[in-house]
């Protein structure tokens, strides 16, 4: 039986601006939701598979780590819901 291995991407997707003539708390929620995801997948490659494994300590040790600015309480709690979803 074979098994197909899956190669990350050669350079990062093209960004796309983002629509204009939202208002102001959509993109704080929708550049917020981008952050919690990147943070997650981070996490998971990590080991980390539970909520109660990531507190905010670690969430912020992982934002450092992989080069995005600390998140705020609000964000490591959405990364532990997050978790909790994905189980």
């Amino acid at each position: 039986m074979a098994v197909a291995v899956l190669s990350a991407p050669k350079s990062p997707l093209p960004r796309k601006p983002l629509p204009a003539g939202r208002p102001r708390g959509w993109y704080v929620a929708h550049n917020r939701r981008l952050k919690t995801m990147r943070l997650v997948i981070a996490l998971l490659d990590a080991g980390i598979y539970e909520p109660g494994q990531a507190g905010n300590r670690r969430i912020r040790d992982t934002a450092e780590r992989i080069g995005v600015h600390e998140p705020s309480d609000t964000t490591c709690r959405m990364v532990r819901a997050l978790l909790v979803y994905g189980r």
